[in-house]
């Protein structure tokens, strides 16, 4: 059995094998790859996780309140960690800051375009903080999931909000749903593409698979035209006429247009 836990907030669902069961919601003192941390039960899943449960005990309520204080203790070292990067002239951008629950060890989350070598910077924070620093550099998905970030809609990105992990994405969602293929309007603030164009595409999807395409040759009522656009909300399709010197468009119902089936290139 695989029990799944969230840690400092974060959505993201991380799954450890375990025979010990525990109520959801329950904060649980672990040891995890980083060190000792306090992570959240909120689910669970038949099969086996790679790594195993290394359960320490049930959180306390001192265990919290410290978990608390050193998500403020880490802020308060962003300023000299910015000025340490500063220092030694390193090509890269802090994201979060975390202390491990026991405080050994401070976890520097980064990312940068190319390799970095950290080896000074670590010895001199070392020295600083008194513990053991872990560089962690991390992609652009991770940084707005991992600090937060307001997406285009006006709403808290759905990475931070709610997503426990990255779907797939492709540009082909966004073919699906018609929307402009303009980057700025498709990427999030991650500069990938939107998560949300993920939601409803297995809508799109079928229901494109019910309908002409563009440019097909199709019947209706009023004779043979050519399609024009889809609608696929509406379940709708425009066909265009021509007539001599005139052309005639019109919307009819899918249902009321006779149409043979073709492959989609994109299929």
């Amino acid at each position: 059995m695989q029990v799944g836990l969230i840690f400092n907030g974060n959505p993201k669902i991380l799954y450890y094998t375990t025979g010990q069961q525990f109520d959801l919601r329950t904060s649980l003192v672990v040891n995890t790859a980083r060190g000792l941390e306090v992570g959240t039960v909120v689910k669970y899943k038949d099969g086996e996780a790679p790594e195993a449960l290394d359960f320490v005990r049930v959180a306390t309520n001192e265990d919290l309140q410290k978990a608390k204080e050193n998500v403020e203790k880490a802020k308060s070292l962003i300023p000299m960690v910015k000025e340490e990067i500063k220092k030694f002239r390193l090509d890269m951008k802090l994201c979060l800051i975390e202390y491990t629950l026991d405080n050994e060890k401070v976890i520097i989350n980064y990312t940068a375009e190319n390799r970095v070598d950290f080896r000074e910077i670590v010895k001199s924070l070392a020295v600083k903080m008194k513990a053991r620093i872990e560089m962690h550099q991390i992609g652009s998905r991770d940084q707005v999931q991992s600090m937060g970030a307001i997406g285009i809609c006006g709403r808290v990105c759905c990475c931070k909000a709610h997503l426990s992990d990255f779907d797939k994405v492709t540009i082909k969602m966004a073919k699906n749903q018609g929307l402009s293929l303009n980057p700025t309007k498709l990427n999030g603030m991650c500069g990938k593409l939107l998560c949300c164009l993920k939601y409803e595409d297995d809508v799109y999807a079928e229901t494109l698979s019910r309908m002409p395409k563009v440019g097909q040759r199709v019947g209706t009522a009023d004779g043979e035209g050519e399609v024009k656009s889809v609608d696929v909300l509406h379940e709708q399709v425009e066909v265009i006429f021509n007539r001599g010197d005139e052309t005639e468009r019109k919307m009819y119902p899918l249902d009321e247009v006779k149409f043979s089936k073709i492959r989609r290139e994109d299929d």
